[in-house]
């Protein structure tokens, strides 16, 4: 490790609290049957020196890539200490990827240990993993791994280990994880973040908070449900929780009792991404009718008690900071939230900024904008229009693919996103599309499709939407269906009152867009799209080109119909 070590960095803030206050509760596992496990600050510390202890007895050379295939639980976190006290980078997995992309990541990390944790389709990944790699086995691990050869038990290490003493330092420049994007387009990259640059982000988000209390840093409950393996969970949940020492972390058992989990864990801070928020919607929606739940808010008598009741009914009715990013928040969405009383804020920004960019105030953000840039960040827009961003969170490039480096980067150190945007008169984003995702028709003029997808997703009955059309008279959109509305078209009366209002949202929506980007037809998906399927990513973003690739054939039938609606 080198020596330009700097006082604070985040390893710091935990030791701190360790000392501090260690008797408070950190984290809440839950272990099935309704129980749960609380760890303290202390206990926590007390497993991350064992299996640090035992990562130092290996050993393995400085900055050694530890890789962590796991869903979230609290020791993915005292993993993710061990690793660094014991001089390593973390390498974490989404815990839905492919066997194929487990072993690319692991390959090209070069490897030298695998934490298993918690895994729903273990038997779809284990082939990814290299025979020879050594493996740690975490305590709600897949019981199949019992059986593997050079896979040993968490439990058992630590009950044999002797925590590992004293404040072990790393140095600002030293690299404290490879972040490997989910892959919405082409095989993933590996971002490169410092201990340096994700405390200097994670310290940014708590000062926002804290702006945001009135000046006042308030203890704070929070459930840790998106991959953390992604950077908007393990920037603006874990790496925020060793930053301020008083976040009370909850864990969710299975997606079965994800509402229970999040009703025990009363959060006091909630994030999530536009495809969650949207079923957190429908769900309200299958037991009040809309027009009823509309008319209830609009009444000025009852409308603070029945949005409480209803955001009661989510468990978030003391959620004091709500947050969406990862991918574009339909505008009505946004204002149906608010309607209920929850001042829900859309951020923006992205992995190679440690999800340090953009980010809105409440009361104060405008629909459709992703807010200003934080206070110690940098941003401009390029002569296309291209959002360019300096931010304390940049990454130190991407692993092993400097030729990548020299062209996300302008000359004076910007990252180019590849979005692009412009900014309102108040000094708040609105991102107009992704450089890469822009097409031509037969037209010969360019079309965005985030926008119009955007549009799409904000119907009740479009659960999500893909614009596309390259080459072809117009463009056309692919939509899926809401998931209680699928079962039922079963009945040719719905089906034909779906076609009837997917006709009215063609027209509605093309009615709002310049002649060229008008929409030909909708075509109802004739299965729903999943991380499973390979059709979304980890965060629940379309996969463009693997859905695209699988249409592909059917899409000049599509065309030669001439039909508004179209039922793949």
């Amino acid at each position: 490790m080198s020596n330009d070590h700097a006082p604070d960095l985040i390893l710091d803030h935990v030791y701190q609290h360790e000392a501090a206050q260690p008797d408070r509760i950190f984290l809440t596992q839950p272990v099935g049957g309704g129980e749960v496990v609380d760890y303290t600050w202390a206990q926590t510390l007390d497993q991350a020196r064992r299996m640090a202890a035992h990562l130092q007895s290996l050993g393995l050379p400085p900055g050694a890539r530890i890789a962590m295939l796991a869903k979230n639980s609290a020791h993915f976190f005292m993993a993710e200490l061990a690793i660094w006290m014991a001089g390593g980078t973390t390498v974490a997995i989404f815990p839905t990827e492919t066997a194929d992309n487990v072993g690319y990541v692991l390959g090209h990390c070069e490897a030298s240990l695998l934490f298993i944790g918690k895994l729903d389709t273990w038997d779809l990944q284990q082939g990814g993993i290299p025979a020879g790699l050594p493996c740690i086995a975490l305590p709600l691990a897949p019981a199949a791994l019992a059986d593997r050869p050079g896979c040993t038990r968490w439990d058992a290490i630590t009950a044999r280990t002797p925590p590992l003493p004293g404040r072990p330092q790393r140095a600002a420049g030293d690299l404290a994880m490879l972040l490997y994007t989910s892959g919405s387009t082409g095989q993933p990259k590996g971002v490169m973040q410092t201990f340096g640059s994700i405390t200097a982000a994670a310290r940014g988000m708590v000062a926002r908070g804290v702006a945001m209390n009135g000046g006042v840093q308030a203890p704070s409950r929070v459930i840790s449900y998106l991959p953390l393996a992604h950077t908007f969970e393990r920037a603006w949940v874990e790496c925020t929780a060793f930053i301020t020492g008083d976040t009370h972390v909850f864990f969710s058992d299975s997606l079965a009792t994800f509402m229970a989990d999040v009703k025990r864990a009363q959060p006091t801070s909630f994030i999530s991404v536009p495809r969650l928020w949207t079923k957190f919607q429908q769900a309200v929606l299958a037991q009040m009718p809309a027009a009823q739940l509309d008319a209830a808010l609009a009444n000025p008598a009852m409308a603070a008690v029945v949005g409480k009741k209803v955001l009661a009914g989510l468990g978030l009715d003391q959620v004091r900071n709500a947050g969406s990013g990862s991918a574009p928040l339909p505008a009505e969405l946004l204002r149906w939230y608010r309607k209920l009383g929850l001042e829900l804020t859309e951020g923006y920004a992205m992995t190679e900024d440690f999800a340090y960019s953009h980010t809105g105030d409440a009361g104060e953000q405008a629909v459709g904008t992703v807010g200003r840039p934080f206070p110690d960040v940098q941003a401009r827009l390029a002569d296309d229009g291209e959002v360019l961003v300096k931010s304390p969170g940049q990454m130190a490039g991407y692993y092993k693919q400097p030729e990548l480096n020299a062209e996300c980067f302008t000359d004076d150190g910007f990252f180019r996103t590849g979005d692009l945007g412009r900014y309102d008169e108040l000094g708040q984003l609105v991102l107009t599309g992704r450089k890469k995702e822009l097409f031509k028709t037969a037209k010969g003029k360019y079309v965005a499709p985030a926008p119009i997808e955007n549009r799409l997703n904000a119907h009740p009955m479009v659960e999500l939407s893909m614009v596309s059309g390259m080459g072809q008279p117009a463009a056309y959109a692919v939509v899926v269906l809401d998931e209680h509305l699928r079962p039922k078209l079963a009945d040719d009366t719905v089906r034909a009152q779906v076609d009837t209002a997917l006709r009215q949202l063609l027209a509605a929506v093309n009615a709002d867009l310049a002649s060229h980007e008008h929409l030909q037809m909708l075509v109802v998906a004739r299965e729903p799209w999943s991380m499973e399927a390979g059709t979304l990513t980890p965060t629940m973003k379309i996969k463009r080109s693997r859905i695209e690739a699988s249409v592909a054939a059917a899409v000049d039938q599509w065309y030669a119909t001439g039909a508004p609606v179209v039922w793949a």
